[in-house]
């Protein structure tokens, strides 16, 4: 394989993400490349369709989504034979990023053409970088699975990792999904963020455990944001004020992580309070 230069002037295939909710996320160049390109391939043709009535752009639409892509891969692929440009596009979002799209683009890279990704709007990024949780290092995982022991397995898998984990989850879902890791994980520090940009956005902070009690429902599209493994495991070995200190690294406040650290060691609250605040820290 060699490098190849994105703007030689061959067609290509635009990646193009679209507005999760907000439409005034949606980038100039997006808007652009939607205009100018030969026909666009859209995961929900009608979906599409309104955002491109928003921004009074006309043009061709073919649908490519999970059920059909092994086919139309070869339709994206005629197009750009004939010399003609091509964007692909998602309901909301980048696209395959847990959305349509990669057996494409794999199959366009396998025959050598040109496959362009523009940057834009993908839920997982703003909720990682509101969660108060580190981003230094993490993992996004994408939705795990409906089957309740292929979760489990996948979280077991997942639950020694020394990186941040990011999960996206449905409504009807989480419920099941937070009492999982809160089994395997155990009681960690964890972010959700509910309809990212949208009118009813929201994000909670704080230990599994209360946002399985706190919580009466669940409605919009979520991202879940897990704190490391190695920030997690507080051992009884250390001394309070470590512990504490340790938690608090993780984005706890001081009395979330007194309560916690007073709850592993099976000690008043109040002792464990008077001992972090009676010492230098």
């Amino acid at each position: 394989m060699m490098w190849q230069n994105s703007y030689d002037g061959s067609p290509s295939v635009y990646l193009v993400p679209t507005p999760i909710g907000n439409l005034e996320d949606m980038t100039f160049r997006a808007i652009n490349i939607l205009k100018i390109v030969d026909v666009i391939f859209s995961e929900d043709t009608r979906v599409t369709l309104q955002l491109l009535n928003h921004f009074e752009i006309k043009n061709k639409l073919i649908a490519l989504h999970d059920h059909n892509e092994d086919i139309v891969k070869d339709k994206v692929m005629n197009y750009l034979k004939e010399g003609k440009n091509v964007a692909i596009v998602t309901d909301r979002g980048t696209p395959i990023i847990s959305d349509p799209g990669y057996k494409t683009v794999k199959f366009l890279k396998d025959n050598g053409y040109n496959v362009i990704g523009l940057p834009g709007a993908c839920a997982f990024v703003p909720a990682l970088i509101a969660s108060s949780i580190s981003s230094e290092h993490f993992t996004f995982y994408g939705f795990l699975s409906s089957k309740e022991s292929k979760m489990k397995q996948e979280l077991e898998y997942l639950k020694d990792s020394e990186y941040t984990l990011v999960f996206y989850e449905a409504p009807h879902r989480m419920l099941k999904t937070l009492n999982m890791m809160l089994e395997v994980f155990g009681d960690r520090y964890i972010s959700i963020s509910r309809e990212i940009s949208k009118l009813h956005e929201s994000v909670y902070v704080g230990l599994i455990s209360d946002a399985i009690k706190n919580t009466k429902e669940f409605k919009g599209e979520f991202v879940i944001v897990v704190s490391p493994s190695e920030e997690d495991d507080i051992t009884l070995d250390i001394s309070v004020n470590e512990a504490i200190n340790r938690y608090i690294r993780t984005g706890l406040t001081s009395m979330e992580a007194i309560k916690k650290v007073a709850k592993e060691r099976k000690v008043p609250k109040n002792e464990i309070y008077k001992e972090y605040h009676g010492s230098d820290n």
